[in-house]
């Protein structure tokens, strides 16, 4: 009988309780921050602001002047040695410099380092100019914009030549200014001027300049654009007619029989642009079946015409084969793979050299999750190695230089693995970042001076051997 009542009274306690009784309705702006809002567009005066904090002069030297450095393949070509061991050097931090919460990465020209920072105190995207030798700050340019954290604000590297350094904000807020003055030039907003969608944490596509050509991939109006790097003007544009998205993905040069173009991963699909000449802007190829929502990595492009893509989030890689017949280019899929299949990556872009592929296997890789893989492409589903169970890395970038990889873990470790297509040889490991977290951002050499940061903080280090 107890029993009984008891499930008399749960029924009816069920039937009139209302879960959402005391619930509240979330409102914007309930939580204090003043900033946009969605569905509400926010003026931004690009480039407003300017202040010289130093008078130190540049010095010559190595270039590291965008994403993946000067050849777009992140290796430091330069032959001199370096540590192959900590013992060697390295572990002492030159400079550090405090950075607001972020993944920008720096680009390094003349001695000078530039970097996107974002400062949460002033609400602002914030172009630092540092000196390499010192970290000294310079100079900083900067626009106010309200942005809410998101796994940190600042997400791209710079892009910087002779002439120019060009920027991307996490809202989409392109800058070009005067590369040794700071000197404002030109901005565009992708989100209000090309209806561009920024992805899900932010705008992860680093600027591209080559030559006097801004190259920017927004979606929205239109899928590619073309800037003269001196006035602003739109050179040419790349129809959406699709409907693709921007991805966090960043458009790479590539050249495949004479014909020069630039390759991006977007959502929605791959595709090859044409970089030069009258064609200037128009599609070369597409591949609309290379279509995932979170796309990270760019496009690793080989001499012989293959290109590999990959994105996280259980989405695996994709290898296709250009071909090129009477004036036209087409995009044959050679090979698609889940993670753990082969090959793929959730951030990082991995590296081609020596006829290889490295990369570091995303964390929905199954048993081969988080490890550092080498593969050759003629089959990347067949590990030629893998760095074992007891060697897994995080989301952090790796650079090729001297014949070792320098691969920087989430907490500021940083390894040194030698570039061996036979077997994984670790050769040492430091942590370099006290209290060290989600260090994410791409390295950058120049001169054997290397610059690494986490979500807070950039450091520098000599690893001159």
């Amino acid at each position: 009988m107890i029993v009984l009542i008891l499930g008399v009274f749960a029924t009816g306690w069920w039937i009139i309780y209302n879960p959402w009784g005391r619930l509240e309705l979330s409102l914007p702006g309930a939580d204090g921050y003043e900033g946009s809002r969605a569905g509400e567009e926010e003026l931004v005066a690009i480039g407003a602001y300017f202040e010289e904090i130093s008078t130190a002069g540049h010095t010559d030297g190595e270039n590291w002047p965008r994403f993946r450095g000067e050849n777009f393949d992140n290796i430091y070509w330069n032959s001199s040695p370096l540590i192959d061991n900590f013992s060697q050097g390295g572990t002492e931090v030159l400079w550090s410099v405090d950075l607001g919460e972020g993944h920008a990465g720096p680009a390094i020209y003349d001695g000078l380092v530039y970097l996107l920072d974002y400062d949460e105190e002033v609400r602002a995207d914030m172009l630092r100019c540092f000196s390499l030798e010192t970290g000294e700050e310079i100079w900083r340019r900067w626009y106010n914009v309200h942005i809410r954290r998101n796994h940190g604000m600042s997400r791209t590297v710079p892009a910087v030549n002779e002439d120019f350094i060009l920027t991307i904000g996490p809202r989409g807020h392109v800058m070009c200014v005067d590369r040794l003055s700071g000197d404002f030039l030109w901005g565009i907003d992708l989100e209000r001027e090309w209806n561009a969608e920024i992805p899900l944490w932010y705008t992860g596509q680093c600027p591209l300049l080559d030559g006097d050509v801004a190259v920017i991939a927004p979606g929205g109006d239109a899928l590619m654009i073309g800037v003269d790097a001196a006035s602003g003007q739109i050179l040419w544009e790349t129809p959406n007619t699709h409907g693709w998205e921007m991805s966090h993905s960043s458009v790479i040069p590539f050249t495949y029989d004479g014909v020069k173009m630039y390759v991006y991963s977007a959502i929605g699909g791959a595709v090859g642009v044409a970089a030069e000449g009258p064609d200037a802007g128009e599609i070369l190829w597409e591949l609309p079946e290379w279509n995932h929502r979170v796309i990270a990595a760019s496009p690793v492009c080989m001499p012989d015409g293959r290109i590999f893509l990959t994105a996280g989030y259980g989405a695996g890689s994709m290898l296709l084969q250009l071909h090129s017949s009477n004036g036209t280019i087409d995009a044959e899929v050679l090979q698609t793979f889940r993670p753990g299949e082969g090959l793929s990556s959730e951030q990082q872009t991995p590296v081609y050299s020596n006829g290889h592929l490295f990369g570091v296997l995303p964390k929905d890789a199954r048993a081969l999750r988080n490890q550092l893989v080498c593969v050759d492409p003629d089959d990347i589903t067949s590990f030629v190695w893998t760095s074992g169970s007891t060697a897994r890395f995080g989301l952090g970038p790796y650079i090729l230089a001297d014949g070792k990889f320098y691969l920087l873990d989430d907490d500021g470790t940083l390894y040194i693995i030698d570039e061996n297509i036979q077997e994984y040889r670790q050769l040492d490991s430091r942590r370099l970042i006290e209290d060290g977290h989600d260090a994410w951002a791409p390295l950058a050499i120049s001169d054997g001076l290397m610059l690494l940061r986490d979500d807070q903080k950039m450091i520098c280090i000599d690893i001159k051997k």
